[in-house]
């Protein structure tokens, strides 16, 4: 019989769980136009910066569209210009036809229709100046389909550099507005899921640390803290879901492990 002095100690509850790991983020880049995919300038595992293009679609028919909309805003400007011109000699002739009415030599006629043709003129010269910014805005319109031909990842906050996950189609592939083309990872940290029963739900707090293992490193153990504890439990299956944040400067784990 071997005897020890009686000590004072920390008594730990440990409990252990089987979860998956899973991207803080994750979302898929898709075009906001149909067309033919160009090139494809990313691939499973690259790193993607904020805004970067990761794909071009065929632009020759948004080309097309912005050069005939930028022919057409010149058409609109030259009438302006006509317009004025018209206005300009409308004017001059009403101011010449009240003139002479004053010396009684012109007809009230003559300056009724010197007027008729002012007012029409001044119309014609605010029909032709909102035909203007009707094709300036379709010249816009144009000019951000064209833009749309160049497919970029976008996201704000979280890790600016991040990876592509998977890939869902090839270049020459025809893709549809809002066709998945790659999604995107932020996988620093990461976050492991797992399942807690009733019993353990108690037990579980915001900030609390936790250890995580995985056959892919036996041995190695990550360290990491309850980010989110959901507030109810599933009648299915009477358990919780708890998340846990885990930092992965090295990039080690992966999402799926």
């Amino acid at each position: 019989v071997e005897t020890q002095p009686v000590r004072k100690g920390a008594i730990r509850d440990v409990g252990v769980f089987t979860g998956s790991l899973t991207p803080k983020s994750q979302f898929v880049v898709a075009p906001k136009v149909t067309g033919w995919l160009k090139e494809l300038l990313v691939d499973i595992g690259d790193n993607v910066e904020r805004n970067q293009i990761v794909a071009v679609l065929d632009d020759e028919q948004f080309t097309r569209q912005v050069e005939q909309a930028a022919a057409e805003l010149q058409v609109a400007k030259a009438n302006v210009e006509s317009s004025t011109s018209d206005l300009d000699l409308a004017q001059r002739e009403y101011e010449r036809v009240t003139a002479l009415r004053e010396k009684q030599i012109a007809s009230a006629a003559e300056l009724d229709t010197a007027s008729a043709a002012y007012s029409a003129a001044q119309t014609q010269l605010k029909v032709a100046q909102a035909l203007v910014e009707q094709k300036e805005a379709a010249l816009k319109v144009a000019e951000l389909q064209l833009s749309y031909t160049k497919v970029r990842a976008f996201w704000e906050g979280g890790d600016p550099n991040r990876v592509v996950g998977e890939r869902f189609v090839d270049e020459g592939a025809l893709v549809s507005v809002n066709q998945q083309i790659v999604s995107i990872l932020e996988n620093n940290p990461l976050i492991a899921v797992v399942f807690v029963i009733e019993r353990d739900y108690p037990k579980m707090t915001i900030g609390q640390e936790a250890a995580v293992a995985t056959d892919a490193y036996p041995g190695k153990v990550f360290t990491g803290a309850i980010r989110r504890i959901a507030p109810l439990l599933k009648e299915s299956s009477r358990q919780a879901r708890v998340e846990v944040e885990i930092p992965n400067d090295g990039h080690r784990l992966k999402p799926g492990m």
